[in-house]
């Protein structure tokens, strides 16, 4: 696997920074954040996509995401898209 890495929330000092990365082997986009609180992992559960199980999946997890670090998504989607194509 080979990372291109995309951002770094500049607002989360030097430890346990939220980063968005895009796999180049697959065009996957990649993501360290913080771990959803309790109460958020509920109503995600709750409020789950019609047809689906009312869990989480133990390899799967619920992030959030500062929505200052919107713009690094929309890089790291862009980037995505272009390495998809190149695939």
């Amino acid at each position: 696997m080979s990372l291109q890495f995309i951002g770094v929330d500049p607002e989360s000092g030097q430890t346990g920074s939220p980063t968005v990365w895009v796999d180049e082997e697959n065009a996957d986009i990649v993501a360290q954040s913080y771990t959803a609180d309790e109460v958020t992992r509920a109503e995600c559960i709750e409020k789950n996509a019609p047809g689906h199980d009312k869990e989480i999946p133990d390899h799967e997890t619920v992030i959030r995401i500062p929505a200052h670090m919107v713009p690094m998504l929309r890089k790291a989607c862009d980037a995505a898209e272009r390495r998809a194509a190149a695939l």
